[in-house]
C-alpha cells in the first residue's frame, strides 16, 4: 500500500469537481483526493478544442447550485465553461486534492477489509497502490482516448486531411478550403458556422439522417433585467427555475404530445431557413427527443446556411476518393479538409477493471439505486448526468447525497453501504433511457442498465430526483450496512 485516503474520486471534470465541492462544504471531516489521468481539470471542457466547441445546456442551469453563472449568455463557450471550473477549482482549493498525470487501472474491493485497492499509473509509468474507504466514478461516459469512427470505405486514398474533433489539430489552417464535416449531432452543427465564419471556402454538413435542431437566443434578455432591479443570486435562482421547468416541460410534451412538438420544431425550422435550404435535410423520421435535442444559438447554423457559405446533404458514403467523398447517390464532395463527427465511443469507468473479491465487475449487468448507488456493489456511487437536461443538476444532487449518506455512515459507526439488487428489475435499456441515438446503441453492453420500477428506475426527472433525494432516508430495504470486523478494525493513515 502506497497511500490511503478516505474518499477517492477518479476524474477531475465537472463531476469531479462538484463532487470535491460539495464535499468540502458539507462532509468537512471526510478527506478526498482525485485521480485525474490528465494533466489539468475540466474534462470534456479540458479535451475538446474544435472551433466553436460550446456548451448545448443553458448556463443558469449548467452552473453548480452552490455558484451562480453570472453572465448574461445562454450558452457557453468551452474556455469560459474552464475558467468557471477554475474559480470552483480556486475557492474550494480543489486542485491540491488533484493529483494530475495518474491513470486508475484496476479496483478491487475486499469485503474482509471494507477497503477499495487502486492500482495507479502517473505520466512515467510508474505504478502504486492506493486504498480508499469509498470511492466516487466521475469519468462521464465516453472514451478519451478515441471517438467513435465508422470504418470509411477506402479512406487511405484521400489526399487531404482527415480530422477528429476530439483531437482538433492544434495549428489547422482551413482558410480558403473546403471541408466537409460528417455528422449531424452536437459538435456538427457547432462546427459549420464557426468554421464557415473562420474563413473556410465553403462547408458541407453530410448527414446520414436529420437531427431536430433548435434555434435559441444567445442572450437572456429577461434575466438581464432581472438582475437590474433584483438582487443577484434571487434573479440567478428565478432564471435558473424557469429554465428547469422549460426542460422539463418540452420533454414532457415530447412524450405526451410528440406530433405536436413536431409540428413546432420544423415550422421554426422553416422560418428560420426562408426556402434557402430544402427542408427535407431537417425532417427527421423519429419522434422529438428519441434522441437528444440539439440547440443553436440565434439561429447562426440556419443563417449561415442561407448565406451560401455552408451547405447540408443527407446521404450515404460509397467511399472515401483522393479528392473528397463519393456518395452512393452518385453525387461527388470534393474536400480538401473531412472532419469525421460521428459521436462518442462509451466508456464506464474511465476504462478501469473494477472486480468485487477479485471477481470481475460487468457494468452492464448492474443497475443505479436512485441514480447514483451502483447496485451490489459496495461503498462505490457513479455520477451520469442527465440526457434532457444540463448534466450538472444531476451532479449537484447526486453529490448532496453520498454527503448525507456518508454523514449518516459516521454517525452509525458503519463502514460498508452496499444497495442490494434486484435481478428481476433489470431491463435492457440503459440509464441512459430508450433514446435511440447511435452512441447510446452502442453502449448496451458497458453502461449500466435501467430498472422497472424505483428505486432503481432511472426517470431522467431533475424535479422528481431532487425530491427524491434530498427526503431520501437510508433505513430501507435495499441499503445494507455494515461495520469492519475485529480482525480489520485498524484503519490506515489517511492522506490528507
Amino acid at each position: 500500500m502506497d497511500k490511503h485516503v478516505d474518499v477517492l474520486i477518479v476524474g477531475a471534470g465537472i463531476s469531479g469537481i462538484g463532487v470535491a465541492a460539495h464535499l468540502t462544504r458539507n462532509c468537512p471531516n471526510r478527506k478526498y483526493q482525485i485521480l485525474e489521468r490528465r494533466e489539468s481539470f475540466g474534462g470534456t471542457w479540458d479535451l475538446f478544442k474544435y472551433p466553436g466547441i460550446r456548451s448545448d445546456s443553458d448556463m443558469s442551469t449548467f452552473g453548480f447550485n452552490f455558484k451562480p453563472w453570472q453572465q448574461s449568455n445562454v450558452l457557453a463557450a468551452g474556455p469560459a465553461i474552464k475558467g468557471y471550473l477554475a474559480e470552483v477549482v480556486d475557492e474550494y482549493k480543489i486542485k491540491d486534492k488533484i493529483n494530475f498525470g495518474h491513470r486508475v487501472l484496476t479496483a478491487n474491493y475486499d469485503s474482509n477489509s471494507k477497503l477499495w485497492s487502486v492500482v495507479v499509473e502517473d505520466a512515467q509509468q510508474k505504478k502504486s497502490t492506493w486504498t480508499a474507504n469509498f470511492v466516487v466514478g466521475c469519468t462521464g461516459y465516453y472514451n478519451y482516448d478515441q471517438g467513435y469512427q465508422p470504418d470509411f470505405p477506402n479512406k487511405e486514398a484521400f489526399k487531404g486531411e482527415f480530422v477528429n474533433p476530439q483531437f482538433w489539430p492544434e495549428n489547422l489552417d482551413y482558410k480558403g478550403k473546403k471541408v466537409v464535416i460528417i455528422g449531424s449531432g452536437a459538435t456538427a452543427i457547432t462546427l459549420v458556422p464557426a468554421m464557415a465564419k473562420g474563413g473556410a471556402e465553403h462547408v458541407t454538413m453530410l448527414q446520414r439522417s436529420p437531427t431536430y435542431i433548435a434555434s435559441i437566443p444567445s442572450i437572456d434578455f429577461v434575466y438581464d433585467k432581472m438582475r437590474k432591479v433584483l438582487p443577484e443570486d434571487v434573479a440567478y435562482k428565478l432564471t435558473r427555475a424557469r429554465n428547469i421547468g422549460m426542460q422539463r416541460g418540452i420533454y414532457a410534451i415530447a412524450q405526451k404530445q410528440p406530433k405536436l412538438l413536431r409540428k413546432f420544431l420544423l415550422k421554426s425550422i422553416e422560418m428560420q431557413l426562408k426556402g434557402k435550404v430544402d427542408m427535407k435535410h431537417f425532417t427527421p423520421s423519429y419522434n422529438p427527443w428519441d434522441q437528444r435535442l440539439c440547440v443553436v444559438p440565434d439561429g447562426d447554423l440556419f443563417k449561415i446556411l442561407r448565406s451560401g457559405k455552408a451547405s447540408v446533404e443527407t446521404d450515404q458514403i460509397e467511399k472515401i476518393t483522393e479528392t473528397g467523398i463519393q456518395l452512393k447517390s452518385g453525387k461527388h464532395l470534393d474536400a480538401d479538409i473531412i472532419v469525421s463527427a460521428t459521436g462518442l465511443e462509451i466508456q464506464i469507468l474511465g476504462g478501469i477493471k473494477a472486480t468485487i473479491d477479485n471477481q470481475p465487475m460487468n457494468t452492464s449487468q448492474h443497475m443505479l439505486y436512485k441514480g447514483v448507488m451502483v447496485s451490489d456493489v459496495p461503498n462505490m456511487a457513479m455520477i451520469i448526468g442527465y440526457i434532457n437536461a444540463s448534466w450538472t443538476l444531476k451532479v449537484d444532487i447526486a453529490a448532496d447525497y453520498i454527503c448525507r449518506l456518508l454523514t449518516y455512515m459516521d454517525k452509525k459507526g458503519y463502514d460498508e453501504v452496499i444497495a442490494v439488487g434486484d435481478q428481476t428489475e433489470l431491463m435492457e435499456d440503459t440509464v441512459m433511457g430508450s433514446l435511440s441515438s447511435g452512441y447510446i446503441a452502442r453502449a448496451a453492453d458497458v453502461m449500466p442498465k435501467q430498472g422497472k420500477h424505483a428505486p432503481w428506475k432511472v426517470t431522467n426527472n431533475y424535479l422528481a430526483d431532487r425530491k427524491e433525494l434530498k427526503q431520501a432516508k437510508f433505513e430501507d430495504s435495499v441499503l445494507k450496512f455494515h461495520k469492519r470486523s475485529s480482525q480489520s478494525q485498524q484503519k490506515p493513515k489517511l492522506v490528507s
